[in-house]
């Protein structure tokens, strides 16, 4: 089988070309001119280089690709002007599926397999939300524009599912933890931060979904195989606090933990002035109201349907940020073992 991942040297997207290598798969990639693919530079993979508006490249590395693995997201929720969103998760993604409809494309294609995020899931603290849980209309003036943008491209998916055959699945992935974080995201800058005995305070009343890394991964790739044809998925072990992530981190690496906790009130007047002073400065500040209004917008999730359906079994969430606590380490350690060399 031969396989495509566009994104591939992201988080997620490196972590699925690893494991397709790894099966045996006849593996292409397509990276961003200039990207940073530290995380797959050691394996062997056909790469295309171009990112989501070049058609020409697009069209090239999906023809005769039977699954199409598509991890492209901008992440910056924080972002004072989100037009940059909009342009990459919708528009970056209809472009995409343009070329994947195209009939000698379409022809080959076994699977569509898009990363989309648990944030399209109508999620209420009452209760356990699962696939069957939409975001309508009428509710997307309340959600932050980055969510706005994750849910207008999921739904492009699964309407191009409908109307133009494209044999698409979502795959509503939450937040990921583990190992070989190269590009450093935010979660994984806060495992850094706790690892290194860096992180001043945690805090309280802050939970996130999660699930590792390598888990996701292998979800997208059982999809590949198993998942129903525009259906979504919900791609989560567990909710954990950011204080137990913090705790967690610095037992791996053997340092103490955050010594302080914040009260929800002082978060939120923090993020407050982190909004002001992007506004005044025309700075991106990552703490922001807007932010925080993501994290704060959690509830459980039943990920039920991708055990039944893809046979997925998700592992300890708490083992895969140890992980990530270790990598971190020992990233630390070989930078300085460089230095001194």
């Amino acid at each position: 089988m031969t396989a495509l991942v566009i994104g591939a040297n992201g988080y997620l997207g490196s972590h699925v070309t690893r494991q397709l290598v790894e099966a045996g798969e006849d593996v292409r990639v397509m990276v961003r001119p200039g990207a940073n693919t530290i995380g797959i530079d050691d394996l062997d993979v056909t790469r295309f280089i171009g990112d989501i508006w070049d058609s020409a490249v697009l069209r090239e590395a999906m023809t005769g690709a039977d699954v199409v693995y598509y991890c492209v997201v901008d992440t910056r929720g924080w972002l004072r002007d989100p037009a940059p969103l909009f342009r990459t998760n919708v528009e970056g993604t209809r472009n995409v599926l343009d070329v994947a409809v195209e009939p000698e494309i379409a022809s080959g294609l076994r699977r569509f397999v898009f990363t989309s995020s648990y944030a399209t899931v109508d999620r209420r603290r009452t209760r356990v939300s699962n696939e069957d849980d939409v975001i309508g209309p009428n509710q997307m003036k309340r959600l932050t524009p980055y969510v706005r943008s994750r849910v207008l491209a999921e739904n492009l998916v699964l309407q191009y599912a409908r109307e133009r055959g494209l044999p698409a699945v979502a795959m509503c992935v939450s937040t990921t933890y583990g190992g070989r974080d190269w590009g450093r995201t935010p979660h994984g800058s806060i495992i850094a931060a706790a690892a290194f005995g860096k992180l001043p305070f945690v805090m309280s009343g802050i939970e996130l979904e999660a699930v590792g890394v390598n888990d996701a991964a292998r979800a997208l790739i059982l999809a590949a195989d198993k998942g129903r044809i525009g259906e979504r998925y919900l791609i989560s072990a567990k909710m954990i606090s950011n204080a137990e992530v913090a705790r967690i981190a610095a037992d791996a690496a053997g340092v103490a933990p955050p010594a302080k906790t914040i009260p929800l009130p002082l978060t939120y007047a923090l993020a407050t002035i982190g909004t002001i002073k992007g506004r005044l400065k025309g700075t991106e500040e990552q703490m922001s109201l807007a932010s925080l209004r993501l994290m704060r917008a959690e509830a459980p999730v039943d990920h039920g349907k991708a055990e039944r359906e893809l046979g997925w079994r998700p592992g300890p969430v708490e083992d895969s940020v140890r992980e990530a606590a270790q990598f971190w380490v020992g990233v630390r350690a070989a930078r300085r073992a460089a230095k001194q060399g």
